[in-house]
């Protein structure tokens, strides 16, 4: 991953100095838990995805470089809302800002980030690029509702999960490199393989999560195992050891999943392994870097497509 960042590392360097400027706010608790989550580091990767597509259109505008922020303060908002919601007491190895500052500040800030980033995007005086921007945060709203409505319901299907981390984590990731593209006056053809592929990342970078709740080493990760259970989320492993699994493990799966409990966790991890549902899972996420790498196939040689292959690479391979 530092030989991705280190191809846009002075673009990303700026983006970070954008961040910690629009962070000041003249109400200090919008600036403590602004900086407490910023500081918690992060792969930055959905800012990183922005500034590679622009440079392997031609080179990183400053506009690009703004809105790249953009993008970095819309997900750092999702993640503040998404720890109340799922009630998360742990994050990139250190306590939620909802554990450390209460529930109401997070959500309160949350949307100052959001309202922060539609600032910075109006700023930039792109019309298509705003609508756009309004339409995916909207969808990933959307997304967030459908996996609370879906936490809790093993008759999820496997379609209805796709459909879920596609609104909700894909979107952006989309939004990213289709937006760098518009601000780079690329061609719609253009603007639409960069948004292929920056969906597909997205899919895949979640898939990998998912894996990671049932074979991650929570010291690596920064999150507990089996937190996906414990909020009773339908995921790709647990949906696959319901289909194909023996009665008696998708019994198992059903009740842990309504319960919202992973006291059963150690046998479950174990049902997941035997049904194969990992391979299958981890097999899905495969076929995602691959749609992403076929999006890429008619962009010119550059150290930046070079980034952008070794990223769609490193989302199957990461783990944290």
């Amino acid at each position: 991953m530092q030989e991705v960042r280190a191809v846009v590392r002075a673009e990303l360097d700026a983006v970070n100095a954008v961040i910690i400027d629009q962070l000041r706010s003249d109400v200090e608790m919008v600036e403590n838990v602004g900086q407490y989550i910023v500081d918690a580091g992060g792969k930055r990767l959905r800012p990183v995805l922005a500034l590679l597509s622009s440079a392997a259109l031609g080179g990183i505008s400053d506009l690009q470089v703004r809105f790249a922020a953009v993008v970095e303060f819309i997900h750092t908002a999702t993640l503040l809302h998404d720890d109340v919601v799922d009630v998360s007491e742990l994050r990139r190895g250190r306590p939620t800002a909802n554990s450390t500052f209460g529930n109401a500040p997070s959500v309160l800030v949350g949307d100052f980030l959001y309202t922060r980033a539609f600032q910075l995007m109006v700023a930039l005086g792109n019309h298509e690029l705003l609508k756009m921007m309004a339409d995916t945060t909207n969808t990933i709203a959307a997304g967030e509702v459908l996996q609370l409505i879906r936490a809790g319901d093993p008759a999820t299907s496997e379609a209805q999960y796709y459909d879920v981390i596609d609104r909700k984590t894909a979107a952006l990731f989309a939004a990213g490199c289709e937006g760098a593209a518009l601000l780079a006056g690329a061609d719609a053809q253009k603007v639409e393989q960069l948004g292929v592929y920056g969906r597909n990342i997205g899919i895949a970078f979640q898939i990998v999560d998912d894996l990671l709740d049932y074979e991650g080493d929570p010291e690596i990760t920064g999150k507990n195992v089996g937190d996906d259970l414990a909020e009773g989320k339908p995921t790709l492993p647990l949906i696959h050891v319901m289909r194909e699994g023996s009665k008696v493990q998708a019994s198992m799966v059903r009740d842990a999943i309504q319960a919202k409990d992973r006291e059963k966790l150690p046998e479950i991890i174990q049902a997941v392994k035997d049904c194969g549902s990992l391979d299958y899972t981890r097999h899905a996420a495969i076929e995602c870097r691959d749609k992403a790498l076929d999006a890429l196939v008619d962009f010119p040689e550059s150290p930046a497509k070079d980034a952008l292959v070794r990223l769609a690479k490193l989302s199957l391979e990461r783990s944290h």
